[in-house]
């Protein structure tokens, strides 16, 4: 069985509405969502679980401290290119993801796909998933103004949906 490089291999997609079933959305909703693949900093796309909080609860007798997984604990944010217009201003189609996370505050639902598939590749029923979550963006932070115009967009995690599979259906 190879393994894979996972270069051009991890597929983003916002939506900007629920789906019917957050834990299990089909693929034309992913499909009809924001596709931000390409759009956002590989280097710093943060869309993962981190160490659960842990519980440490030792028997008076026991000789050593044990824990166990308490809660989990999600870190989210990317780092995402602006778009503009030859002509001036932003260009409306090309800075849908700035355009989707400018307002503080908003609730925006996430899926990523790191598997065999290429990035370009749509969304089908039975992918997997491994992380969806509902979050909640920060305002989007400047950086050092070097390279590309970008922001910066810290996402708190309010919901997370871990190794989930695409829905078939509609």
């Amino acid at each position: 069985m190879p393994r894979f490089i996972g270069d051009g291999k991890t597929k983003f997609t916002l939506l900007t509405t629920k789906p019917a079933n957050p834990a299990d959305p089909t693929a034309t909703e992913l499909n009809a969502g924001i596709d931000a693949s390409f759009k956002v900093l590989g280097s710093d796309f943060l869309w993962s679980a981190t160490d659960s909080t842990a519980i440490t609860e030792t028997p008076l007798g026991e000789k050593i401290e044990s824990s166990a997984p308490g809660r989990g604990i999600y870190q989210a944010g990317l780092t995402l290119w602006r778009y503009f217009a030859l002509a001036g201003g932003a260009d409306p189609t090309e800075d849908e993801v700035f355009e989707a996370l400018k307002a503080k505050g908003t609730t925006l639902w996430g899926y990523a796909r790191e598997t065999d598939k290429d990035a370009e590749e749509d969304w089908a029923a039975g992918d997997e998933i491994y992380l969806g979550a509902e979050v909640v963006n920060d305002t989007p932070q400047r950086l050092d103004g070097t390279g590309f115009i970008k922001r910066r967009v810290p996402m708190m995690v309010q919901r997370a949906y871990d190794n989930i599979t695409v829905a078939a259906g509609v």
